[in-house]
């Protein structure tokens, strides 16, 4: 009977412990509720507040650019080494040819003297080869000769003897003797006739090969020499010389860059804008930019992808001449456009959408604002596209939301 008793006290007490672990459940939810939805009160003064307006979209994004010369070409030491003498200082105006610097590598040029001196060795060889072969196609047409000579002799003395013969006047082995002749130079006329031949053909060969050797051994000379020569670094083509910092002693990889020539044949821009841009941006589109209080026609000619820090690089040419007052390195405002303009509800860009990410905004009626769910499409340099959830004339706060972004509700003061 008493451990019944004391079973129903424990199931009293559990009972009330669940009870009272609600109770401060349902108070924390209460109070985490109401701190959700409790009063933000804000200064008018202190926020930055526009209106929703109906108006032309400009589909365009504006960009910073700097003035480049349309053309650039690299200068580069084709040899590794250090500045042995410089001859142009940083910005000299240079034609073709115009010697800018001397590399000093004393490890390339002594193997290049060596590589030299044993490729003339070798064409000195083939030549001395080229020589013996033609001596001795000398050496056979002269035996030819001598051989021809002796073998006429022999024929006719050969035809004498047949007619003696005949008639008797000389013995047969005389008359042998003179066939045996005959037909011994006949003979070797044939033979040697025949090693001339292959001989002329192996000589043939071996002559093509020998001059297809020169010549690759003669080029391979003249690389060596260029490269020599190349230790002098030349303007390749005409400009002005830019971002050309030698230094005598500084040392230099192999094809690195000593510097840039800028060919004065006209300016082109190169901009940065920002990756929101990246996926709207493409070749051929047409920007614009005020210079001396002129507006001037631009086309995209390049657009480089890589965002960087938040932004990825494009080229613009001018859509012809450019102004003759630029000059490298000046900065313009770039205005590109993206696409035709539409009409459209416009609210003004402002800090707000580094918190919401466009995605809702404080709209203030009769004395507060509260939350709005919205879709904003594209941007321009003032104005967001309003897709859904605001209408025209709503008042945004379009500030920085950073301090009652938790807030649902913000009284005005």
């Amino acid at each position: 009977m008493d451990k019944i008793i004391e079973k129903k006290r424990f199931n009293k007490k559990t009972l009330l412990m669940l009870s009272g672990i609600l109770v401060f459940l349902g108070l924390v939810a209460y109070g985490y509720s109401l701190s959700l939805h409790k009063v933000y009160q804000a200064d008018l003064d202190k926020m930055s507040v526009s209106k929703v307006i109906y108006g032309d979209f400009e589909d365009v994004a504006l960009c910073n650019a700097s003035v480049v010369p349309l053309t650039s070409v690299i200068v580069s030491s084709p040899e590794g080494g250090t500045v042995a003498e410089i001859f142009t200082e940083n910005g000299a105006s240079v034609v073709k040819g115009t010697p800018l610097l001397r590399i000093a590598n004393p490890n390339a040029l002594s193997n290049y003297t060596s590589s030299e001196t044993s490729i003339t060795e070798q064409i000195n060889q083939l030549r001395k080869v080229r020589l013996d072969l033609e001596q001795n196609q000398r050496v056979m047409s002269q035996d030819l000769m001598v051989i021809e000579n002796s073998l006429r002799t022999a024929s006719r003395k050969y035809r004498t003897d047949s007619l003696l013969f005949a008639k008797s006047v000389i013995t047969r082995e005389e008359f042998v003797a003179s066939s045996q002749d005959y037909e011994y130079f006949l003979g070797r006329k044939d033979i040697l006739k025949q090693a001339i031949k292959q001989e002329n053909q192996s000589r043939v060969m071996q002559l093509r090969q020998i001059d297809e050797s020169v010549t690759r051994m003669n080029e391979s000379l003249q690389t060596i020499r260029q490269n020599i020569e190349n230790m002098t670094i030349k303007a390749p083509v005409a400009g002005r010389l830019s971002s050309y910092d030698p230094v005598i002693g500084k040392s230099y990889a192999v094809n690195e860059m000593l510097g840039k020539i800028d060919v004065m044949q006209g300016y082109k821009l190169q901009a940065v804008v920002d990756e929101y841009y990246v996926n709207r941006v493409k070749e051929g589109q047409k920007a614009s930019c005020e210079f001396n209080g002129q507006t001037y026609a631009l086309t995209v000619r390049k657009v480089i992808p890589e965002v960087t820090a938040g932004q990825f690089q494009i080229e613009l040419v001018f859509d012809g001449k450019s102004p003759d007052e630029l000059r490298r390195g000046l900065s313009l405002q770039v205005k590109l456009t993206l696409s035709n303009n539409s009409k459209s509800l416009l609210l003004a860009q402002g800090q707000f959408f580094q918190s919401t990410g466009g995605t809702w905004v404080f709209v203030i009626k009769d004395g507060k604002a509260t939350k709005r769910n919205v879709k904003v499409g594209r941007k321009n340099f003032k104005y967001y596209e309003v897709i859904d959830g605001l209408q025209k004339d709503e008042e945004v706060i379009t500030s920085s939301y950073d301090q009652f972004s938790q807030y649902d509700i913000i009284q005005i003061k």
